[in-house]
């Protein structure tokens, strides 16, 4: 709202100046005519921040390094039980999020949380996860693969990385992208690699902002006026990324979810990794793009539906001893509400995850 604000405040004074230097002499003895003020600019019309491209790749082997992510990334036999693929939690039905409340993991094991869309994870620097404790893309691969989801335990990543590698077709793969050594961390490069390919960059909003004014319908465009202004959105999901945990060691929010149940049985969040008690409950607000296909909402999975899930933020999250004083209840009507349920289906991913041909 600063740029807004900013760019508000420089047009005013543009319009001013104008008016000093272009309005022609009063006669003597008659009224100065008056000045018809210039509508303020809706926050929708105003310029628009769009997506910068991603930092440039310095490794030579990059692109082969994502070719064997992308086999890798649906292969089940990357888990302990040879039954869950990476993909098994990030399918292109449910938008690469989670399809359950919670992930499930190799053998049928519940896990912790939602698992979060995959798309632009690669903007993301210093934290993934939804408490941030990964601090790169790599960390984050072996944690999934070597933690609950893939479930081949941390002190095995290495063994299981020799049996993948022994899969007759991997050699090739492995060679193209450079490793002579197949260990844990070459498979964990390589999907991190896959993974930073994942980019959504041609939403409705993405067209709008770059001058595409028929690409938000009227509804859409008031509910961008919503999400900039009245609604505060932005606070926690300022575009481009709709994230404002993108940088350094991200941003953590305590919204309430999760809270409404006995202390002893709330999942602390981003505390668990700082052991700040600032931190207790608080946890990364995810990119909203492709939101609308990635029922259910939260770290927990706790909101079916998007409509409920903008309500509840909107009137100012669930109230608990550390929520974030910055949400609260912005007294938005039925008809803002729809206006930026409607929106958010302009953050659409058009991409899909494409099904390699398995080794």
């Amino acid at each position: 709202m600063k740029s807004c604000a900013a760019l508000l405040a420089a047009l005013a004074f543009v319009v001013g100046c104008k008016g000093k230097h272009e309005t022609p002499p009063v006669a003597q003895g008659s009224a100065p005519a008056s000045q018809p003020e210039a509508p303020a600019l809706k926050p929708s019309q105003e310029p628009l921040p769009q997506l910068p491209p991603l930092d440039p790749e310095t490794d030579p082997k990059h692109t082969e390094k994502a070719e064997l992510g992308h086999v890798l990334f649906f292969d089940k036999r990357l888990s302990a039980n040879n039954d869950l693929a990476c993909i098994s939690c990030h399918k292109n039905e449910d938008g690469t999020g989670g399809h359950d409340p919670v992930a499930i993991g190799s053998g049928g094991q519940k896990q912790a949380r939602n698992a979060p869309a995959l798309w632009n994870t690669g903007y993301f620097k210093g934290a993934w996860y939804w408490d941030g404790r990964a601090t790169t893309l790599e960390d984050n691969a072996r944690g999934e693969w070597g933690g609950g989801n893939m479930g081949v335990g941390a002190d095995n990543l290495d063994k299981k990385a020799a049996q993948i590698a022994a899969i007759p077709g991997y050699k090739k793969l492995f060679e193209a992208a450079g490793f002579t050594e197949i260990k844990a961390d070459a498979i964990a490069q390589a999907l991190a690699a896959y993974e930073r390919t994942l980019l959504c960059t041609d939403t409705a909003y993405d067209k709008f902002a770059a001058g595409d004014k028929t690409a938000l319908t009227e509804q859409q465009q008031r509910g961008l006026d919503t999400f900039l202004a009245k609604g505060q959105c932005l606070v926690c999901h300022a575009p481009p990324y709709f994230s404002t945990a993108m940088a350094g060691q991200g941003v953590y929010f305590n919204a309430g979810i999760g809270t409404d149940v006995p202390e002893d049985q709330v999942d602390v969040g981003r505390m668990k990794v700082t052991g700040a008690q600032t931190d207790w409950a608080a946890f990364k607000p995810p990119s909203l793009r492709n939101v609308s296909r990635t029922p259910p909402y939260f770290h927990n999975g706790s909101v079916a539906h998007l409509e409920d899930a903008v309500k509840v933020m909107a009137t100012g999250g669930i109230k608990n001893k550390n929520l974030n004083p910055i949400l609260g209840n912005r007294g938005l009507s039925d008809g803002d509400l729809a206006d930026l349920v409607a929106f958010l289906h302009a953050l659409d991913c058009s991409g899909t995850l494409a099904e390699p041909k398995l080794p």
